[in-house]
């Protein structure tokens, strides 16, 4: 590399686009070479390109929280990778003046009068941002709208204010780390309705009201479940003091619009529907499983027939004695990030079988990019089946310390493999390399066990 030059018309970027691969090239610092903090180097798929280029990705994030990358379609994590090699940022070039242009156009014979164009190196990056593809982050849009749902009497209330709790369009996209097409799925999933230029959920007390004003009145008016007319319906229940736009959205929420000519009709969706009665039927507690199917079969439509198929995700059986009780356990409930999710399940229960477990563990339920089910299994559990015959159970990967203790952990160290077992004797040199192996080891397993090192004439004792 050159000595340090002082400006000029030197070459930029553009001298090594086209540098054919085990050439060579010369280079000199740049005027303003240094460390240059404010530049960082990001390494992206050709695919993103085109959104990065066009400044369609924004960086998001709050101050207590890991930045992300966000197109208008995905999520990336953003990750600092260290290198070995040394990597060049090179500016763009400075143009060539018209005089310098036309001296080497007229001395075409004479290589001693064109100038040489050299790169000029301001920074030696020794790491670079990588995107990963990740989950959108939505157990924030959850708890932020459940600040305050919406109930009906709001619209009578003098005192009614819009701005606090209450989150717009563009209040979401600053705090919700999510693309905008990620966080309009995240706001249905959630059965999000905008009131008032305002995102909300609806409390579950105001849409049971209006699901059963509708069905009253398909009785009282004769209309078929599977063929509800939206402008009937709405103008009724609006009669009846019910905004147009709940009642509206009381229809996306349990049923699904039916292709017509003459005018929008809505079919009730029978799973749907029974779901939520079989909510209701539970009330939060705890039921023998013979008096809840009648009652819920009881309250059920007419024309709509109660399966507990239905229930998938929603609900936990849980068999005492000759008996089976019922409670709800909605998976819309848990946390939407895999070790979250497993560590609430497995504090519910501390072993699954894979008819009970399997519900709350779809991968497009947990979000996650290019991990399966079976994954997730084997990443966030561990496997056990006595016999071929036997259902197989599902236990938290993370043992408690006495089972571990009893178990022997091969730790990786320089030259050798080390049995952790529940008493070493050694050096004291010895028992810190071991405890920097076990920290290490602890530290990929997102530090579930403690470790206390006590020492005593004999060596050192878990």
């Amino acid at each position: 590399m050159e000595g340090e030059t002082n400006g000029g018309w030197g070459g930029g970027a553009e001298s090594v686009l086209n540098l054919v691969p085990g050439s060579s090239i010369s280079i000199r610092y740049h005027s303003l070479f240094g460390a240059h903090d404010d530049f960082l180097l990001l390494e992206a798929d050709e695919a993103l390109l085109p959104d990065i280029l066009h400044n369609k990705v924004t960086i998001r994030g709050q101050t207590d929280e890991e930045a992300v990358l966000c197109t208008p379609l995905a999520t990336y994590a953003m990750k600092f990778v260290g290198t070995s090699n040394s990597v060049f940022l090179i500016p763009p070039g400075e143009p060539i003046p018209p005089c310098m242009k036309d001296t080497c156009n007229d001395s075409k014979s004479n290589t001693s009068a064109v100038h040489e164009v050299v790169p000029s190196v301001i920074k030696v990056a020794s790491s670079n941002m990588e995107l990963v593809l990740v989950a959108p982050r939505l157990d924030k849009l959850k708890s932020l709208l459940n600040e305050r749902p919406y109930k009906l009497d709001e619209d009578v209330e003098t005192d009614f204010q819009h701005n606090r709790s209450l989150y717009r369009w563009q209040d979401l996209l600053e705090q919700i780390q999510a693309s905008e097409q990620e966080l309009r799925d995240g706001l249905k999933a959630l059965s999000a309705a905008e009131i008032d230029g305002f995102w909300r959920i609806i409390d579950e007390k105001t849409m049971d009201e209006i699901l059963n004003m509708v069905l009253n009145n398909s009785i009282l008016h004769g209309w078929p479940l599977n063929a509800l007319k939206e402008d009937e319906v709405v103008s009724i229940l609006e009669a009846d003091g019910y905004p147009r736009n709940i009642t509206l959205h009381c229809l996306e929420t349990f049923g699904n619009m039916v292709e017509s000519s003459g005018c929008s009709l809505w079919s009730l969706d029978e799973k749907k529907v029974c779901l939520r009665f079989a909510l209701q039927a539970l009330g939060g507690g705890k039921m023998k499983l013979e008096i809840f199917l009648q009652k819920w079969r009881h309250c059920v439509p007419s024309g709509m027939h109660a399966d507990l198929k239905m229930l998938e995700g929603e609900v936990l059986y849980e068999k005492l004695g000759f008996e089976t009780w019922i409670r709800a356990f909605r998976v819309s409930a848990l946390p939407t990030t895999p070790a979250e999710r497993f560590a609430a399940l497995f504090r519910e229960r501390p072993r699954w079988n894979w008819k009970d477990l399997e519900p709350y563990i779809r991968s497009q339920d947990l979000h996650v990019p290019g991990l399966s089910s079976e994954g997730l299994l084997i990443k966030y559990t561990r496997r056990s089946q006595p016999s071929a015959d036997v259902e197989p159970i599902f236990s938290a990967r993370c043992l408690e310390w006495k089972e571990e203790m009893r178990l022997r952990i091969k730790i990786e160290e320089v030259g050798a493999n080390v049995l952790l077992r529940q008493r070493v004797r050694g050096r004291s040199g010895d028992i810190d390399i071991l405890m920097k192996q076990i920290n290490r080891w602890m530290g990929n397993t997102q530090r579930y066990v403690q470790v206390r090192l006590g020492k005593s004439s004999k060596g050192a004792v878990f």
